[in-house]
């Protein structure tokens, strides 16, 4: 196992940006910015014994604050909070106070705010290399950040393990109520040429998915995934019976005991014989198929668009801090938010 500190020499708020390589004895390696914990590469052994890199970005960090990236901003392997997904007319009540986040999707608030967690240059805490290749980071995101109340210190871990499994392991508290719900923006292609992501079989262990608006905002009604193009329970083509004008940004509710840790999804590419599984504690996973990806010169040069790419966005209920009957989103001084997610590859 290896752990690399590897320093950029670029500073946004006075903060230097940092790369970590985990790297573990099958030679994964995975390369994180501390500059919105950016996942930026997760490069594996595929069936064929080549090396691939599972995940989309950039070959240099400066691309992730490139005016015209920012512009049509896709959240590129970046954490997303304080809160996840969409906010209704982003506006919330907390113990009978009204709180107004930016708009920054139409009339709601989208992953956070304008400049959320994923725009925030963390501090590096901890690194190990046993019992695995490991990184800990850390940010204090002050009272009134994107209008959001209390002071919230977050912990968030990257853990490589010699079974491919990248864990990650997020703790908060805070000295005030307030909402959160994480999660992380990696876009993943398992074939070993970039092709569009329609014939990756997906399963994802849901009986059930939210209604959202006309702007993909959670209303609070539950649907059955059954004799719907939303069914997954059982492995299937990601672009088989799926609407092309969309594909897919919807969220699932989990079949799982609450906090359990259980498998969330699976998918396969059957060239590169790459299958990335994801687990987590949290109780829905959002999943999204890269509608609205616009990248130019992404890795080696290449240009994203719509369906290059997926996304397992594990979660709280979205919206759930304007819906009462799903879990609650809130945390109060004397708690401690929690939450595991892990991608595991495995090759067949």
């Amino acid at each position: 196992m290896n752990t690399k500190l590897i320093n950029t020499g670029i500073f946004i708020d006075e903060k230097e940006v940092v790369e970590v390589e985990l790297i573990n004895t099958k030679n994964t390696l995975v390369k994180i910015f501390n500059y919105g914990t950016i996942i930026n590469k997760f490069i594996i052994t595929n069936a064929r014994g080549e090396q691939q890199d599972i995940v989309l970005g950039f070959d240099k960090f400066k691309d992730y604050i490139n005016p015209t990236y920012l512009k049509d901003y896709s959240y590129l392997g970046a954490i997303i909070g304080r809160y996840a997904n969409r906010i209704k007319n982003g506006a919330f009540n907390v113990d009978g106070i009204e709180y107004q986040l930016p708009k920054n999707d139409g009339e709601d608030c989208l992953h956070g705010g304008i400049n959320g967690l994923d725009k925030k240059v963390w501090d590096v805490i901890e690194t190990t290399e046993n019992p695995h290749a490991s990184v800990t980071f850390q940010y204090f995101s002050l009272d009134g950040e994107e209008n959001f109340p209390g002071d919230l210190a977050i912990q968030l871990k990257f853990e490589l393990t010699n079974n491919d499994e990248l864990i990650l392991t997020y703790q908060a508290d805070t000295d005030e109520a307030t909402p959160i719900n994480l999660t992380h923006h990696s876009y993943f292609n398992l074939s070993t040429n970039g092709e569009k992501i329609t014939d990756h079989i997906h399963q994802m262990n849901a009986a059930n998915y939210l209604q959202q608006d006309e702007n993909f905002v959670v209303t609070g009604k539950l649907l059955p995934v059954a004799d719907t193009i939303h069914d997954f329970t059982k492995p299937r083509a990601i672009g088989a019976n799926w609407d092309e004008k969309v594909g897919y940004d919807q969220t699932y509710v989990l079949d799982k005991e609450y906090g359990n840790l259980t498998l969330a999804s699976k998918t396969t590419e059957t060239n590169s014989g790459l299958s990335l599984l994801v687990y987590s504690t949290e109780p829905v996973a959002h999943f999204y198929t890269a509608k609205h990806l616009k990248v130019k010169d992404g890795k080696n040069g290449k240009e994203y668009t719509e369906f290059d790419a997926f996304c397992v966005e594990t979660q709280h209920h979205p919206n759930a801090v304007n819906i009462p009957e799903f879990p609650s989103t809130i945390l109060r001084p004397e708690e401690m938010y929690t939450q595991t997610t892990i991608y595991k590859v495995l090759t067949h």
